[in-house]
């Protein structure tokens, strides 16, 4: 039996999912803080087992508390279909950033009960533990270990704000699996998103076809001058390290402008001590966000970042330490994976577009171990990591459409 455009998800179904889960760990303004391995995301990650246990899939869990639920195939050997996302969020997140993909995955295997259908491979819906990485840096960090990128002991020992480690918080909350990170082996791997930025809806495009993903460089910058009165202390005689920061974020914008239309650059967490009102900052520590698809632009970003800031400490008198705390190449979606989507998306005739996710996903790892791609739907006005974010219950069926087409085409349909 092959694919045909009559066999869709359910739209309806998959979107009460949605905002089933978003009632656990609510935001203060319509979206949801559920950041990883807390209660909040303990509670999701049970209702979800529960929902896969229902639709007849055993789950699986790793040593990074990684979620997979397994719908067995006819053939035995032949290696899994994996698709999914992650269900954790930035602490002023949204409803749908990882969570589409995530319950997209689950509505796949009741669909494909509903329609009593049979794949040859066995399908995976996988919950990726620490995407965002708000809480313990950097980003994707289950997905890299599963990849390799990552020792399973480094990913334990990261620490959040207060303190509490990665390895400990697991534990905690319950979700430490006995399986070892990356035994398991991928025939492809495919995850739906929302766009996070604005392109497709300008577009009017229904679907986005994502052949690349842009590569990421996060730097860490420390600044040490010297505390004093912001009052009795003359202009000459300070050390100021607010000042180096705000000139560092100038130099920071320039630079991404210096490389356009691709590249981008901002700086987006900072600490600044000690943060009274009637004291100069003499420290600041804060992180340098630079992306673009070409590997050499973003070596070049920070050498000019590197030789730019040197010049500005070193008038104001200022030390500077910088580290690299986070960062992936840019990255080339599998071909014939992307083609399934393209094909996907023509055969349920929905407008579609080439697309670079301009973010970094959990697939962007993974392409490193499996067959990779991804689909993109729109979002109003391209906002993300923020509690307005927001998109149509039209758009996530569309994108679940074509999930659903490319992710069963690949695993086979049996007759």
């Amino acid at each position: 039996m092959a694919i045909n455009s009559n066999m869709k998800i359910n739209g309806e179904r998959l979107w009460d999912s949605l905002m089933e889960m978003a009632k656990i760990g609510p935001g203060v303004a319509g979206g949801n803080n559920r950041q990883t391995l807390t209660d909040d995301d303990a509670k999701g990650r049970a209702l979800f087992q529960n929902w896969c246990e229902s639709a007849g899939c055993t789950m699986g869990l790793d040593q990074m508390g990684t979620m997979f639920a397994r719908r067995e195939g006819t053939d035995p050997d032949a290696l899994p279909v994996y698709v999914g996302s992650h269900l954790d969020t930035q602490p002023t997140g949204g409803k749908y950033d990882g969570v589409l993909g995530v319950l997209a995955g689950l509505e796949i295997i009741r669909m494909l009960n509903d329609l009593n259908i049979k794949t040859r491979h066995p399908i995976v819906v996988v919950n990726w533990t620490n995407e965002e990485g708000t809480r313990f840096a950097p980003p994707m960090v289950a997905s890299g270990v599963f990849a390799g990128v990552h020792t399973l002991d480094w990913a334990y020992d990261r620490t959040d704000a207060d303190g509490c480690k990665l390895g400990d918080e697991l534990q905690r909350v319950g979700y430490v699996g006995e399986e070892k990170v990356g035994e398991r082996k991928m025939h492809a791997f495919f995850e739906l998103h929302i766009e996070q930025g604005p392109i497709l809806e300008a577009e009017n495009k229904d679907i986005g076809v994502v052949t690349h993903g842009q590569g990421l460089n996060w730097l860490q910058v420390t600044l040490s001058g010297r505390e004093s009165h912001t009052g009795s202390t003359p202009m000459p005689m300070r050390v100021n390290a607010g000042l180096g920061m705000a000139k560092i974020t100038q130099l920071v914008d320039d630079i991404a402008w210096g490389h356009a239309p691709h590249a981008v650059g901002a700086i987006g967490h900072c600490d600044v001590y000690p943060n009274s009102r009637n004291i100069i900052p003499g420290k600041v520590v804060f992180t340098i966000d630079f992306r673009h698809p070409d590997k050499a632009v973003i070596a070049a970003m920070e050498t000019q970042l590197r030789e730019g800031a040197e010049k500005i400490v070193e008038d104001i008198g200022l030390q500077m330490e910088i580290e690299q705390v986070g960062g992936f190449d840019p990255v080339e979606f599998d071909k014939g994976c992307v083609e399934k989507v393209r094909a996907a998306a023509e055969r349920l005739g929905y407008s579609h577009q080439d697309i670079v996710s301009g973010a970094g996903h959990d697939a962007c790892w993974i392409n490193r171990v499996a067959p990779t791609c991804m689909v993109m739907c729109p979002c109003v006005d391209g906002l993300s990591h923020n509690e307005a974010e927001e998109i149509t219950q039209e758009w996530s069926t569309a994108g679940a459409n074509v999930l659903f087409h490319a992710v069963v085409e690949t695993a086979g349909i049996v007759d």
